[in-house]
Formats: C-alpha cells, structure tokens, sequence
C-alpha cells in the first residue's frame, strides 16, 4: 500500500479576510494582513470541543502521495476536495507538526541537492526534510498522532447548492461537520436552514427539499461548494475575488453594510456566472472580467499570499487576473532532482567532508579549540558519514576545521553565482561518473546505493556508442517554491518571481522526497553527433525550430523574460535527437518490461563541450517509486544486448510511420505558428507529461529516422501538402523524400539514416 501523507485543514483557522464581505481595494495590506489568521493549529479547536462535549471533529480531510503534495499540490496550490478546497500552507505553519513528532524531522541526505537548494534560496538552509508524517501507533488511536501536512481551506468564499447564497466560510462554519475518523471524504460544509430557490409565483421551491439537501430534524441543510473565481498575478499573488465590490462597480450597497449575496448560474461552460445583491438588487456577469478588457476592471493586486497569511510590505503592481479555481496555470512547482552518484572531484569530496564535520559538532565547534581528540570522540557519535572522517589522519582532520573557521561565501557572491547557474550544472556529476568505466561486472558504491552494470553493445545500430544497466538508483527531489500564471522554466533565472515558502522568504529547510529505481544509460558516439549536429544547424529545418521558438518567447514568456535571449533557451539541435529517441523507447519500452509509459521517465545529458565541461549525448531512463525499496527489475532486463538491440531497432522502425502521416511528417511550424516541435504528435512520439521533462517540446522524429515523404532536408508545409519553405521555397510534395538541398532520399537530417520502411 502505498504511503500518504495527510492533508489537515482546521475549522478554527479560517481566514478572517473572508468575514468583511470581500474587501475592496481601498482596504490596506496591513489592515487586511491584521484581521487574517496567521498560523494554522489543525488541532487548535480540539478542548473547545472537548469541553462543549461536542461530537470530535477530525482534522484530517484527505491524502496524497508525497510525490503529489511536491509537484502537484504543494505549498500554495489548491486541492480539490469531494466538497471544498484547501490549500496546503507554508513551511511555518509545519514546525507546528514536527513538534507533535516523537522524534526529530527526518531527513533526507543529498550534499550535491543540498548545495543547489542553498545557491538558490540561501545558505541559511541546512538540511532536506521529509514531508511530516509517521504511521498510526499500533491499538487504540490517538487523534493527531499521524497529523500530516497543515492546509487551510482556501478560496473562503462559498456558495449554497440549494439556494445560490455566496458568502463567506464564517456564514457556513456552524455548517461544518467531519466526523467520521476514516472517512474524510465526507468533510462538507452545509447552509443550516437553507431555504431553497424561489420559483414562479414566489413559492419556496424548498419546501419540498431542494436537490441535493438533506434534512436533520426539522432544519435544511444544503451542501455548499467554492465559489470558482480567483484572482493571480504574474508575480505569484493569489486573492479572493472580490465579489461585494465587483457587483457594486467598486462603489458599496445602498442599502446595507454587508448584503446578502448571491451567484447564479445559466451555464457549466466558461464565466457565465452572475453576481447579484440580494439587497439593492444590483446584478453583474463575470464576463465581464475576462479578457484584456476585463483586467482594466479589477482591482489592484494587493499583494496576497495564503500559504503565507501575509502580505507583500512593499504591495504589487503587477497586473491581475481572473482565474478559475482549478486552473492549470494556477500552480508550477520550481524543484530540482538529482540521481544519487558517487562524488570523486576532489573539491567537491573535500566540501562534503566538510559539511558532514559542521554538522556533527554543531555548537561544540567553538570549545573544541583544535583538540583532535575530543573531534574523534564526537565523529564516532555522529552518522555514517562522519564516522567515515575517523579514517582520515590527524593533519586532513586538522585542515578540515581550519576550513570550518574560514569565512563563508557572501550573499553578494551567491546571488551573482545564481545569476550564472545553468540547470546544466546540475547533470554534470552524474553525466561524468556515468562514463567512468565501473570495476567489475557488477559495481555497488556503498554510499550512495547506485549499482551499475555495463552491457555490450551487440547488434544495436551505429551511433550507439555505451550501454549501461542501472540496477538500483536513488532519485531525491526537493520544492524551491512555485510560481502562478507563468511556468518556472518560462520566467527570468533570477528568481524574483519563485513564491517563498516561508513568510521570511528565507527557509531553513525544504520539503524533499526520496525515490527508488532501476534505468537504463544509452550513450550516443559524439563524434557521429557532433558531425550530425554540425550539418543540421545549417538546414531551413532547424531555421524554422529557431525562428518559431523566437516567437514562442516573445509571445508566451512573462515580461521580465523577455530580457533574456530566446537563442539562450533554445535546445541545442541534440537535444531534439536525443529527445525524441528517449519518448521513442519509452513507448516501446512500456510494451516489454511491465512498467506503463507513464511510470517511465527520461534524465537527458545533451549539451555541447565548453572548457569548463565536456560535451554531453545520452539518456538515463528510469522508473522510480517513492513508497518502496525499488522496482522489480523489469527495465534493466531490457539492457541485455540481444534484447535491447530489438527494443532500438522496433522503436526507430514504429518513428518512420505516423498514423497521422503524411501531416505529421511534414509539419514545420510557419510564421505566424510558434509551437516548439516538427514532426511529432500523440500518436507517434509524444508521451505523458509524467515522462518528459519538457513537456513534450522539442521533439522532431525528422531528426532521427526518414520520414516517408517528409520532403528530406525541409519537409514540406505545417499543415502538409503546399506549405511553403522559410526561405520562400517550396516543400517537396511528390514523396521521393528529395530534398531541396539535394540530399539524400528522406534521410537528409536523420540521425538513424540508414533505416528504411520495409
């Protein structure tokens, strides 16, 4: 069975914002952030209970897998209920929760993460944590005992099944009930005394019961549900919508301080929805929000964070957005991963030493005064790593506490590192112990648990330069923060939009995951790239690739992007190669090993050569599980060399035919088109979002195999037949696979040229 972490929402730490009846913007931050409740208890209403002899609420109203709660539903997002929402907050509101632990956090060893997390975030952070969860203590059950990840419910304002009332959560919290210990799902907020819609004539339609209503005695209780409309900025800020002061085009109710409002519905499809006071009777659609019109309506973004229970100091002044709660774009986690890979530079070794010496002394460092002695005594208390130090001679001991007093790196010097970091940095490790030869048959590194084997080569076709079998790996991932509206990788690398984690925007730790696995490393020759890349970077096909990915960032980038170079961004013309071999073998891969497509996932090394590393053509396919020792071998059989050169040789054969084709085959994006691949689509390269790192862009299967009349070096239109060439040319249409250049028949750009349709 595999293991969840809880999701805690608490009745007792609501949102106080919600109570005012929508604030307009003429409420100030502080005002606002004053009347919000700042940290979340999920058992802070258990003695209130207790002494009303009330019926236990329970805290706990849902699950998710860690690997969710990091990449899906993570501090900030929003977690869609059986009946309400929540979001998870931020990392303060946690220490709450591990002092509930009958031990210490655990953590999650990772030196090489470790790193790239204090580069990004500060090198106050010390250690990656787990997320907090331990297992039911055997017999009786103790409530708060497995208390998991704290969440609050969130967006706060609801509306009534039964008779449309939109209002606040403190209208319907004497509504609230979640009393049942295993069923959370069941947790619901109810409109006590619903009184039904009206009808013709102005009968109460409720007095038969409205749908979905349930009496308890002799009162109405109707469900309610979030009202679905939000408001986000570019910067990460996320607010309520501020419906008493849309409805009232910023102004306030003629007839009372706080009316009763209601949201109707013509419509399940798009913003039909309309606000209407049932007190002045003033009515307004929120269509009218939408669009570049509809933003110059809203309000001005007040800077908000929920997870947080703050507000920005400084206010915001980007531009706001309406968006509905289970938006796509509401969300993007900034993680970083690595595969857990023996360290042999010599810096990098020395600086682990280090931090492993740091950690064990602690606040004993400044009595120690250079006694060996003492040193030893605690290295033999400390764990695995430290004990390790007890091998090194009293002078590498000596040098590594005179490293310990030497003064740190300055946060000037770190933010100018962080403006050079290249995510490449990151793969460098792993792409150069992969190519060291391993000793043995089958070599076991006792510290980080990789095992790997190497394979021969057999019968897989020419290009195919190593082979390797991982048959156990460890994968450790770790959340940065997120971003809203705009994706990680498509904002500025400086980091002035990743949403903090903790109020002081300086965390001492960050939520990590440890996964198991097996994989498979396949390293192209680089030679035969490096020449095959040369001739590609001069054809009109990678002309359009660049071309359409300039209009790509120009149209779809934030604003701070746009101060970076689309040539920057654009993957190098291996990595479209390497790329869409990696989705070409994890679809055949998926037929052969027992593992579905989606439990397969790609770690691509595809850079070219600088002075400061060497250049970079393979993969590591893996699969991973979090809530397990690893997998059951099924991947790695597919290494053996007679079995791996048929998996190669069946996927470069299923990429020469598209049952799409022939428009796959010639589809070149065409200004004014600005998608960011060729000749690929669902039916033949592309695979779940699970898999690939990219989300499915860059990929071209031109760049691999022959293409069936995919018109040689350009390959014809967009759309197929008649589209014209870059260059004012046109693309060939006869299906010979001539080229406009001349090149061979279908095989101008592939990398695999010799494979033909049989």
């Amino acid at each position: 069975m595999s293991q969840e972490q809880d999701t805690r929402g608490a009745q007792g730490a609501q949102d106080q914002r919600g109570r005012s009846g929508g604030a307009g913007p003429e409420e100030t931050a502080f005002e606002a952030a004053a009347s919000e409740a700042i940290g979340v208890d999920p058992l802070g209403d258990a003695d209130e209970l207790s002494q009303d002899q009330a019926k236990k609420n329970f805290a706990k109203v849902g699950s998710a897998r860690p690997t969710t709660l990091l990449y899906t539903y993570g501090p900030g997002a929003i977690i869609d209920l059986p009946h309400f929402t929540v979001m998870p907050t931020g990392l303060d509101d946690w220490e709450r929760i591990w002092r509930r632990r009958d031990a210490d956090p655990v953590t999650v060893h990772a030196p090489r993460l470790l790193e790239t997390v204090k580069l990004m975030l500060g090198h106050q952070v010390g250690e990656l944590r787990r997320f907090p969860w331990q297992p039911p203590r055997p017999g009786a059950r103790r409530d708060g005992d497995d208390l998991g990840v704290p969440a609050r419910v969130f967006p706060q304002w609801l509306r009534c099944t039964g008779c449309d009332l939109l209002a606040p959560l403190s209208q319907f919290v004497n509504g609230y009930s979640n009393t049942h210990p295993y069923r959370p799902d069941q947790a619901v907020f109810e409109h006590v005394d619903c009184p039904g819609r009206p009808v013709r004539g102005g009968a109460a339609r409720g007095r038969k019961g409205a749908k979905g209503a349930a009496r308890r005695g002799s009162r109405r209780r109707s469900p309610c549900v979030p009202a679905r409309y939000l408001i986000a900025c570019p910067d990460g800020h996320l607010d309520e919508f501020p419906y008493d002061w849309w409805v009232h085009e910023g102004a306030h109710c003629t007839r009372v301080p706080h009316p009763e409002l209601a949201m109707s519905d013509t419509s399940q499809r798009g913003a039909t929805a309309f606000i209407s006071c049932r007190a002045c009777g003033a009515r307004r659609g929120m269509a009218q929000a939408q669009g570049e019109e509809g933003r110059r309506r809203l309000p001005r973004c007040r800077g908000r964070h929920p997870h947080l229970g703050i507000f920005d100091e400084d206010g915001c002044r980007a531009e706001p957005r309406v968006m509905l709660v289970g938006a796509s774009n509401l969300w993007f986690a900034a993680t970083q991963s690595i595969i857990d890979m023996p360290r042999f530079d010599p810096e990098e070794v020395r600086r682990d030493r280090v931090e492993a010496l740091r950690r064990t002394l602690g606040d004993d460092l400044e009595d120690l005064g250079g006694n060996i002695k003492f040193v030893r005594m605690l290295l033999k208390r400390g764990d695995d790593e430290a004990v390790r130090l007890l091998e090194l001679d009293d002078d590498e001991l000596a040098g590594l506490l005179k490293a310990l007093d030497a003064p740190g790196e300055s946060e000037g010097d770190r933010l100018a590192r962080r403006e050079n970091w290249d995510p490449v940095d990151l793969l460098v490790p792993e792409w150069n112990y992969l190519l060291t030869e391993p000793p043995g048959d089958r070599h076991e590194d006792p510290d980080s648990g990789l095992v790997v084997s190497p394979r021969g080569l057999g019968d897989v076709p020419a290009g195919v330069g190593r082979v390797l079998a991982v048959d156990r790996l460890r994968k450790v991932n770790a959340v940065l923060g997120f971003t809203r509206v705009d994706g990680f990788d498509r904002v500025d690398d400086s980091g002035a939009r990743l949403v903090p984690l903790v109020r002081s925007g300086r965390p001492a730790w960050v939520p990590a995951t440890e996964d198991r696995g097996e994989g498979i490393f396949i390293q192209l020759d680089e030679d035969a790239v490096a020449a095959w890349e040369a001739r590609v970077l001069t054809t009109p096909v990678w002309a359009a690739h660049r071309a359409a990915h300039r209009r790509n960032f120009e149209r779809r980038f934030s604003e701070t992007a746009k101060q970076v170079s689309p040539d920057d961004r654009l993957a190098p013309p291996r990595y479209w190669l390497i790329h869409t071999l990696a989705h070409a073998l994890i679809r055949q891969m998926a037929m052969s090993s027992g593992y579905g497509a989606a439990s397969i996932s790609e770690r691509l090394y595809a850079w070219r050569g600088t002075e400061h590393r060497r250049a970079a053509a393979g993969m590591l396919l893996t699969t991973t599980a979090s809530d397990s020792d690893g997998t059951l071998g099924g991947l790695v059989s597919l290494s053996e060399p007679g079995r791996l050169a048929d998996i190669i040789d069946q996927a470069l054969r299923a990429m020469t035919r598209c049952s799409s084709d022939p428009v796959c085959a010639r589809r070149l994006p065409q200004d004014p088109e600005d998608f960011l691949h060729g000749a690929a689509c669902h039916c033949c390269t592309m695979v779940s979002e699970t898999s690939c790192e990219r989300a499915n862009r860059f990929l071209d299967r031109r760049f691999v195999v022959p293409l069936p009349g995919g018109g040689g070096e350009f390959g014809g239109g967009a759309g197929g037949a008649g589209g014209a060439a870059p260059d004012g040319g046109s693309g060939e249409l006869d299906g010979s696979g001539a080229g406009l250049d001349g090149g061979e028949p279908g095989g101008g750009l592939a990398f695999f040229a010799d494979y033909r349709i049989a």
